[in-house]
């Protein structure tokens, strides 16, 4: 028997052993094109589960919808199902690779009320490294529901990484919680992120695909986490009423054998549409920033301190610079959408156009801070306005919601940007749910706990850095706004408005370039702040869009080590916690040769590196001292073979 024939017959016997031992027989099972994961979706469409290598992840968990305003379902059969196979290689614009492979087995299930009643679509997908469901409605009147019956059980009472939903800009620590220590009056954001009571399963429960539909939560109900969909604020009624039919987000759960291995995952993106236009446009890159190191209140315009910043920028070789609030005509305080405020002048002293070609003369675009509900009523005018003045892009501000009609408003702001070729960065945003694959200028978003609130208040420990990368950063991009380099020791800290400081090395800062995605990555710091400072030569340089990442190293809230390529060349980032450590990583992910390893990390005190250059090749393992609250980066370049010759 040849290995290959042997091969097959190991790989039948697994998928047989996977999909028929949890499930009753009439199940319907969608396995994983691997065989590792299926599906499990009773006859009746009540309920589902998910196994993985045989270990229950999801034990039986409802299905449904709450209809409002008509009858709930009856007694539903399987009726029908629709199989495919899907196995291919997308090209993708300015992200944490330059392509993924969408490899899913999928199935549309078709389930028949009792006596030839309405019918119920169930379209389900297993992948590799996740499976997601969603339900359809093929009806031309509207929907409305009060909420979805989906709930999610866990196998055991899993150990997950959770934030509560503060129902606005999604700016919380994540905490470490049992399934049955949640409070079961508090709504916990996505994603919820777990591991198997064996430990051989990490996962992380999810959405995706939001377009017309509306933003989840979850709440516990016993051992299930329940969604809770997000209603129109001040509309009564049913939380979501559609204008024709339903299709409602992904549920989905990512799947990996180590946390870390979740960062490399495309789950997300794959559960929703490819770009319909061409983006090769997009241009990410480092930005010079004007808010973080300045003050809260009380900002005026001032053309000298703009020109400031477009000057570091063009110095620095970053192709952009954000003008944060305070740049428009009758602005107030950072956070107010004030009604006299014109974000179609700039305000007085301030010549915009002027400007902006003062900005592209010195190779540097311009970006520009905007209120949504100074850009929402009037987004055509806005925007067009802006293209004439020649801006890049746009940071829109306090949507703080996650309902229909900001989903809604996301969709049409994303459209509308990349029609007139700009970039664009939401802020008090919700968590991503795959809609910057299908518009790659959606460049980046908050919708996380970032490095602004170093201003403000003392939650950007350590600890909360390095829970980041295993739990918001799964599905999407995070702008948390990095480089800060007044650096301190957690002792030493102070919470300043003016020229902040962080609680963490410089190390950490300059790590934080490659373990966080964001391909719109802010310079945020004082100009000042980085003139002949150790580790800014790393910051210059340090591409922000990557060709292949690789998760090395690391536990939640203790540890990473991240690899990204761009081009040949290898960055390693690595951050630690409240404990100093000496962090060994083998270069077994480098190609065959040698290689020129420059290495920035940790030295005596918090605002000091040690840099060194010294020669690898692959199988060697390069040790990193990192301070507690510390880091290390490494750029790993390939060296001219020794054989190579010069052409005559």
């Amino acid at each position: 028997m040849n290995h290959k024939h042997l091969q097959t017959i190991l790989a039948v016997c697994a998928l047989s052993a996977l999909t028929m031992a949890p499930a009753r027989a009439a199940d319907a099972v969608i396995a994983s094109p691997d065989g590792r994961t299926a599906l499990h979706i009773a006859d009746d469409g009540s309920s589902f589960s998910i196994v993985r290598r045989g270990e229950t992840v999801i034990a039986t968990s409802p299905l449904g919808l709450e209809l409002d305003g008509a009858p709930a379902f009856g007694a539903l059969k399987l009726e029908t199902r629709e199989d495919a196979t899907v196995n291919r290689s997308i090209p993708l614009v300015a992200t944490k690779a330059s392509s993924a492979r969408d490899h899913y087995r999928g199935a549309t299930l078709a389930f028949r009320e009792a006596g030839g009643g309405r019918r119920l679509l169930i379209d389900a997908r297993a992948y590799d490294d996740g499976v997601a469901f969603r339900y359809r409605l093929e009806d031309a009147a509207p929907v409305k529901l009060r909420g979805e019956r989906t709930a999610f059980v866990p196998a055991g009472d899993p150990s997950c990484l959770v934030t509560p939903t503060d129902y606005g800009a999604h700016e919380l620590n994540f905490e470490r919680l049992r399934i049955s220590q949640l409070k079961t009056d508090a709504a916990y954001d996505v994603p919820v992120v777990c591991a198997t009571p064996a430990g051989r399963t990490h996962y992380a429960i999810t959405q995706a695909h939001l377009e017309g539909y509306t933003g989840a939560s979850f709440r516990r109900e016993g051992s299930a986490l329940r969604v809770q969909l997000s209603a129109v604020p001040k509309r009564p009624g049913p939380a979501f009423v559609s204008t024709g039919g339903l299709r409602t987000a992904w549920r989905a759960v990512m799947m990996a054998d180590r946390a870390g291995e979740l960062i490399e995952s495309h789950l997300v993106g794959h559960l929703n549409p490819p770009p319909q236009q061409d983006f090769s446009w997009v241009k990410p890159g480092k930005t010079s920033w004007d808010w973080w190191s300045g003050p809260l209140e009380g900002v005026k315009p001032d053309l000298a301190a703009y020109k400031r910043f477009i000057h570091f920028a063009a110095e620095s070789g970053f192709p952009y610079h954000l003008m944060d609030a305070g740049w428009a005509f009758g602005t107030g305080p950072c956070c107010d959408a004030l009604p006299g405020t014109d974000i179609t002048r700039a305000a007085d002293g301030i010549d915009m156009p002027a400007l902006v070609r003062y900005a592209a003369d010195k190779g540097v675009g311009l970006l520009l801070w905007v209120h949504w509900e100074h850009l929402a009523p009037r987004m055509d005018e806005v925007l067009d306005t802006y293209a004439r003045w020649g801006i890049k892009g746009i940071k829109v501000d306090f949507m703080n919601r996650d309902d229909q009609d900001m989903v809604a408003f996301y969709q049409r702001v994303a459209e509308a940007t990349a029609r007139r070729r700009m970039l664009l960065d939401l802020h008090g945003a919700y968590v991503p749910a795959g809609l910057q694959r299908t518009y790659p200028n959606y460049i980046t978003q908050e919708g996380v706990l970032g490095a602004e609130w170093n201003k403000m208040d003392k939650r950007i420990t350590p600890q909360h850095n390095l829970m980041l990368p295993y739990t918001r950063m799964l599905v999407g991009p995070m702008d948390y706004t990095p480089g800060g380099f007044r650096n301190a020791t957690a002792s030493a800290f102070e919470v300043r408005a003016v020229m902040p400081q962080t609680q963490t090395t410089r190390g950490q800062a300059l790590a934080m370039y490659v373990v966080y995605d964001s391909p719109l990555q802010m310079v945020s710091d004082d100009p000042s702040n980085y003139h002949g400072e150790p580790g800014f030569d790393f910051i210059r340089r340090v591409p922000t869009a990557w060709d292949e990442t690789r998760f090395l190293d690391g536990e939640p809230g203790r540890d990473i080590v991240l690899a990204r390529r761009h081009g040949q060349a290898w960055y390693v980032g690595a951050m630690t916690g409240d404990e100093a450590r000496t962090q060994r990583v083998p270069l077994n992910f480098l190609p065959p040769g040698a290689y020129r390893a420059t290495v920035w990390e940790d030295g005596e005190v918090a605002r000091e590196l040690r840099r060194s250059v010294r020669t690898v090749k692959r199988g060697d393992v390069l040790t990193l001292r990192l301070a507690s609250a510390g880091g290390a980066a490494v750029v790993l370049e390939p060296l001219p073979r020794p054989d190579a010759r010069s052409a005559p």
